[in-house]
């Protein structure tokens, strides 16, 4: 950054104040648009000398990928050769399960990326998206999410790695670094949002207010964007849409500049979220006009307003009028400009080939989307049914999900986002996705042998059923030897849908007219295995207690047909886990395994546990573990504790098993958590092989926030849990903490891993 001080400095100097604000703000790349292509003249009545960003380029509907690159491209050399600073565009993009574009790969949602546990897998990823995005013209991918979901109802926890700040930290971390890579010039400004505590919303509702103290949110809910900025060197930060305590996100300096930039040291860019400014007027109400909401974002430490310039062009007045010093102005122009400069916008005229397009989705990509599908899937029950032999007589595939592509994308890809094909399949109208998506139904046809029957019905729809499709799908059921029923949900926005942003439930049971469907299906007497197709965790007490086999695919993405029926006849060991509780029933919400203890008292007709637990998951062979061995047993505030087993596959089949590290802090001058995890690995075993595997534990990972808000770790007791999920413990035992010890500003966070 220090090689970009001149530049800067010197640009700085040369800008009028109408253009420095003009660096605050975006439009939309359609606002570039008249007649179909780019308006120099509409160009310059929207961006005057300058610009800061040029939003959803490749998201928006009106425009084919190869269309966004010649705008692009266009815009860029406007900016360079026909202003009078020549000052380019950063271009940002939404790329939380895929690059948001038509034709371009789409992988399974977050909440699928999380149940892999496997960060490496997730850099891979994110790493592709990186050069889809490059090869396209666009310069910052507004993800990935960190908000930690406490309450499953609310809609966007399909969007996010799950309940526990240490995956979440660990997940994010990946997918921050594969994003940006190495080098910011051949690299995407990864966005972490929403900054913060936007998963426990009240009631679970979208936007509403989050009730946390300070030490819950330290701990908790700013720690995956703490590891972020100090380990992940995130160059960029969205806030949040909500309040807490009665100061919105948005409005809040003490979020955005003392924690943020003076405790973290954040040098990067913060970014409102979509409107955030303006709702400071008409949400929030705590502005009474444009300007204001301005003032107040710029002044709390927000630098540029998304998706259009509404409230921030008043930042000029403002100045005027004595409302807002220069200086304040000219310190956000300065981190943006910085960004730009790392992001190599300054060398030559930015611009690419619209040959690229053709390399959104190659077979190597599909190849890594149908991979991580597997991955991510997890199997939650199976009484021995599962894998099915391929040389079935007849298989009925049945439900909502088993052959609607667009049920397999998440909210923010961009056939859920932007839905625009519709077409005609048989006696159905339905929207086509923009990336050619494997069914269920065709991966499962593609695996079985030539002489299996595959029969399919859908039976009911999401939310509701008609009786001669009921009938019709328990005709074809009866003459199949097994059933395969596809159920769950729907992702999208805005009460569209069953789930996604803006699509908040209050029951998490499947929708009654599914339930009945399932029910009936289940007095024909026949085998049957449920595949789950879903963003959040469900309600499925009575599914528990009727289906033998059930396979939590989340939103598996373009290759889930394939992956799903890769785990169902065996041809992959499935090694998904559960990054989320899922409850018994919905009124026991939340249910998250790291409460405190105080949080576990019983129901009048149900008891506090989970039906599936977080760190859950099933395979097709057995793991044992021995061997637990902790050292030292009594450790000084600074020493390392090493916590070693050994890990043997005793099973027929090669699997991969994910060892889980819990801790618990036995007595405290504060209430703990009754588990926290601090360190998984996902090892592969052939079967009879054992490895030995070696958490390195630092003693910042013991510390918590005390009486008066010290990080610190305290003497005292800890006990020490190995196993297969949080509930699921293996091996356990104790060291001993002797002396205090006041963490400061460096820290470890995460526990060192090694596999032998």
């Amino acid at each position: 950054m220090r090689d970009n001080i001149p530049l800067v400095c010197e640009l700085l100097e040369r800008m009028t104040l109408e253009e420095k604000v003009a660096q605050l703000c975006a439009v939309h790349a359609n606002r570039l648009l008249e007649g179909g292509k780019f308006s120099e003249e509409k160009a310059k009545a929207l961006i005057g000398n300058g610009i800061g960003q040029i939003t959803r380029l490749f998201g928006d509907p009106s425009l084919e990928p190869e269309e966004a690159v010649v705008l692009g491209n266009e815009i860029q050399r406007f900016l360079k050769e026909k202003t009078r600073l020549g000052i380019p565009a950063m271009v940002h993009e939404e790329c939380l399960s895929g690059l948001l574009s038509k034709k371009a790969t789409v992988f399974p949602q977050a909440i699928g990326l999380a149940s892999t546990f496997d960060p490496e897998l997730v850099r891979k990823v994110t790493s592709t998206i990186r050069e889809k995005m490059r090869s396209l013209g666009a310069h910052q991918g507004l993800a990935p999410v960190l908000d930690i979901p406490r309450d499953p109802r609310w809609g966007r926890t399909e969007e996010t790695f799950g309940e526990d700040p240490y995956l979440v930290s660990r997940m994010g971390s990946a997918y921050i670094q594969g994003l940006q890579g190495d080098d910011l010039r051949h690299g995407v400004v990864a966005t972490a949002k929403h900054f913060t505590a936007y998963g426990i919303s009240e009631g679970g509702r979208n936007l509403a207010p989050a009730k946390v103290g300070e030490r819950e949110l330290r701990e908790v809910f700013l720690f995956p964007f703490e590891v972020a900025v100090r380990e992940a060197k995130v160059r960029s930060i969205m806030n949040a849409y909500h309040d807490i305590d009665g100061i919105p996100c948005a409005a809040s300096s003490f979020l955005l500049t003392k924690i943020l930039r003076e405790e973290w040291g954040f040098e990067g860019i913060v970014v409102s979220d979509y409107e955030a400014v303006r709702m400071l007027v008409t949400f929030h109400r705590v502005a009474e006009n444009e300007k204001m909401a301005a003032v107040l974002a710029l002044r709390a430490g927000i630098d540029i307003e998304l998706p259009d310039a509404d409230c921030f062009p008043h930042l000029v007045a403002a100045v005027k009028e004595g409302l807002l010093s220069e200086e304040v102005i000219n310190e956000a122009v300065r981190r943006v400009l910085t960004i730009k400069y790392e992001l190599g916008l300054f060398e030559g005229i930015p611009s690419v080939s619209a040959e690229s397009v053709a390399l959104l989705d190659t077979p190597k990509d599909r190849e890594l989307a149908r991979e991580v599908a597997r991955a991510s899937c997890v199997l939650l029950k199976n009484d021995g049914i599962l894998p099915l032999r391929k040389d079935l007589k007849s298989i009925a595939v049945l439900g909502p999900n088993a052959h609607n592509p667009i049920h397999l994308h998440g909210d923010y890809s961009y056939t859920t986002h932007v839905p625009s094909v519709l077409a005609w399949k048989g006696k159905e109208a339905r929207w086509e996705p923009a990336v050619p998506t494997v069914t269920v139904l065709e991966g499962i046809k593609a695996k079985v042998s030539p002489d299996t029957q595959v029969l399919y019905a859908k039976g009911c729809d999401l939310t509701s059923s008609r009786e001669e499709e009921v009938r019709e799908a328990l005709e074809i059921a009866r003459n199949a030897e097994v059933i395969v029923a596809v159920l769950g949900e729907c992702s999208g926005l805005f009460r569209q849908s069953l789930s996604g942003e803006g699509s908040d439930r209050t029951d998490l049971a499947l929708p009654e007219a599914q339930r009945n469907f399932l029910r009936e299906v289940h007095k024909l007497g026949k085998p049957i295995v449920l595949v789950l197709v879903n963003g959040r965790p469900l309600e499925l007490s009575w599914e528990y207690d009727h289906i033998p086999a059930i396979l939590e695919a989340w939103y598996p993405g373009e290759e889930g047909g394939n992956a799903i029926a890769d785990i169902l006849f065996g041809d992959y060991n499935p090694s998904g886990r559960l990054p989320i509780s899922f409850p018994k029933a919905s009124g026991q919400v939340p249910v998250y395994y790291n409460r405190k203890p105080t949080s576990f008292s019983e129901y009048v007709s149900c008891d506090a546990e989970p039906l599936f637990p977080f760190g859950h998951g099933l395979g097709y062979t057995t793991f044992v573990y021995r061997d637990l061995r902790i050292n030292p047993e009594k450790v000084q505030g600074l020493e390392r504790v090493t916590v070693q087993c050994t890990v043997e596959n005793v099973g027929a089949r090669e699997g991969e098993e994910v060892v889980q590290l819990y801790i618990r802090d036995q007595v405290a001058s504060c209430v703990r958590p009754r588990q926290e995890l601090k360190g998984f690995v996902k090892v592969r075993l052939a079967p009879g092989e054992k490895k030995t595997v070696t958490f390195t534990l630092f003693p910042e990972q013991l510390a918590f926030y005390d009486a008066h808000m010290r990080f610190v770790v305290e003497p005292g007791i800890f006990e020490v849990m190995v196993g297969a999920s949080s509930r699921d413990i293996r091996l356990s035992g104790t060291f001993e903490v002797l002396t205090e010890r006041v963490v400061t500003k460096y820290r470890h966070f995460a526990s060192e891993v090694r596999v032998d």
